[in-house]
């Protein structure tokens, strides 16, 4: 069984789970600190606790890179195991999730999500090339890119929507959190199943599958793989990882605080001292994140052609520039519908950062070990985070005078410093950029 050319629908109906694992993603980035905040979170320990995300990610996404290229079921496939036990993960924590009644039994199940996301998402992305021919390739990875747009807007949709009609609360929470979140899980198992039961994976050569019986079992197979794989990195992946390290800090940064920052700057609420003006400012929050990521799926195409016509350094930080110039008027917006003008520069930077940064790498990336060094690329997305958690509590404590607001500032300066390492990349040009598009999404 040989790579042969799909048709529009059947690479539509592949990618239709990643609408279900963006949709969780969407929740964690606009929902879960204020759930924190409902239960008795310091604006110092927020931080700290959205630890999971990087840590999983760290662990998990280049672990199961590395299994899913050296495993074959007759049964069940490559990569369609770790999808399946992704999204039972997920859906069950974002079940639990709304029934937390401290503030670590919340940090534990968002460590659980997160898990069952990264692990269903590392595949994804592979699974484009194990099917598609290159010069379907970049519609495969612009659905994806299209379905994290839609997956990510609903998701914050419901966080503006709900409110409005379930009134109330739960427990600790209010009434609708519980909804966003069931719903999350619904979207979660239903459309990874839906993707599942329509992808035929394509099973390995005989010399392949030979090779594949041949190699012993080893627990630390993985890591060795992964290690290997780090020694041998290209040059260029060494310099993006350094605009990683700015680029990343700053939205872990705005994740964080962007809620609370709108609480102050337009409705001057915060839990405690006026609980309702609170849930409508994190509600509209959800909406002005819907926002950005509508913006990302309209304009991700159009950077697509940038990159062709331009290097796709100089796209990548035009992009960043307009992002920070976003973040930096963000935390002084008083009006609340201007925030939706601030935050479409992060929708373009969004969409230049699922994208763009892959047109320096791929054509440098070994194909044999496609889903390792999309581990890696994780890696440096997520260590950046990791870092964050446990540093920027003790500055915006000690620096930013525990303000949210001052906290978008800081992201929006740590974009300007990402923008100009991107510049110091040196790329070499490919052929056709047609056939390396690749695109990230997630954290």
């Amino acid at each position: 069984m040989k790579k042969t050319k799909l048709s529009f629908w059947q690479i539509l109906n592949m990618n239709v789970g990643f609408f279900g694992i963006q949709y969780s993603f969407g929740l964690q980035q606009s929902a879960v600190t204020p759930i924190y905040d409902f239960l008795g979170a310091s604006p110092d320990q927020i931080p700290i606790l959205h630890l999971a995300g990087p840590v999983t990610g760290l662990l998990v996404q280049p672990i199961v890179g590395a299994l899913s290229d050296k495993t074959w079921s007759p049964r069940f496939g490559r990569r369609k195991p770790f999808f399946l036990i992704g999204a039972i993960l997920c859906s069950l924590a974002l079940l639990v999730f709304p029934f937390s009644s401290s503030i670590w039994m919340a940090a534990g199940l968002l460590w659980i999500l997160d898990a069952g996301n990264n692990t269903a998402m590392e595949p994804y992305r592979a699974i484009i090339a194990d099917k598609l021919v290159k010069e379907q390739q970049p519609l495969g990875f612009q659905m994806q890119s299209f379905f994290t747009g839609l997956g990510q807007t609903l998701s914050n949709l419901s966080l503006f929507i709900f409110p409005l009609i379930i009134v109330g609360t739960t427990g600790s929470l209010p009434t609708w959190v519980y909804a966003s979140f069931f719903l999350g899980a619904v979207c979660s198992i239903v459309s990874i199943l839906w993707s599942t039961s329509r992808i035929e994976e394509i099973p390995p050569t005989e010399e392949e599958l030979a090779k594949l019986k041949a190699e012993k079992s080893n627990i630390f197979g993985p890591l060795i793989e992964i290690f290997s794989a780090i020694k041998d990195m290209p040059k260029v992946m060494w310099q993006l990882a350094l605009v990683y390290v700015f680029q990343w800090y700053a939205l872990f940064c705005y994740w964080q605080n962007s809620s609370k920052s709108i609480a102050l700057s337009v409705w001057d609420a915060t839990p405690a001292s006026n609980a309702e003006a609170y849930s409508e400012a994190v509600g509209w929050s959800g909406l002005v994140n819907g926002w950005y990521n509508v913006v990302t799926f309209l304009v991700a195409f159009f950077l697509v052609g940038f990159a062709k016509k331009f290097e796709p350094k100089y796209v990548h930080a035009a992009c960043l520039l307009i992002a920070a110039l976003g973040f930096l008027w963000f935390p002084n917006i008083a009006d609340k519908n201007l925030l939706f003008f601030a935050i479409a520069g992060f929708g373009i930077g969004w969409a230049s950062m699922m994208g763009i940064p892959y047109l320096m790498v791929i054509n440098q990336i070994p194909k044999e070990r496609y889903g390792v060094y999309m581990g890696i690329i994780n890696m440096m997305i997520v260590i950046p985070m990791i870092v964050q958690t446990l540093s920027f509590g003790y500055i915006l404590k000690n620096f930013l005078n525990n303000d949210p607001r001052n906290a978008i500032t800081f992201a929006g300066v740590l974009l300007l410093i990402a923008a100009l390492c991107t510049l110091l990349i040196s790329t070499k040009k490919t052929g056709n950029l047609d056939d390396v598009v690749v695109k990230f999404s997630g954290h």
